[in-house]
């Protein structure tokens, strides 16, 4: 997905807010599972970017799963 966003802000604006968009966008994306990369280019020339990856699960092994299982009953 690509977004722009274009506005009639001037240049010493946009430099001023671009950190705070970069900030408020990570924070609504950042507890998706998802692998992302944000990148606001402003008229002036100036690039700021943030870059997210989702934490892996650790994976459990079928046998260290059934022994952790073992010994748990429904009504004993």
């Amino acid at each position: 997905m690509e977004i722009r966003f274009i506005s009639s802000l001037t240049p010493d604006d946009e430099n001023r807010i671009a950190s705070a968009v970069l900030v408020a966008v990570g924070r609504l994306l950042e507890d998706l599972p998802i692998a992302y990369m944000l990148k606001i280019e402003t008229v002036s020339g100036a690039v700021l970017h943030h870059t997210h990856a989702p934490v892996e699960l650790r994976r459990v092994s079928p046998d260290a799963e059934a022994s952790s299982d073992q010994g748990i009953g429904i009504g004993a």
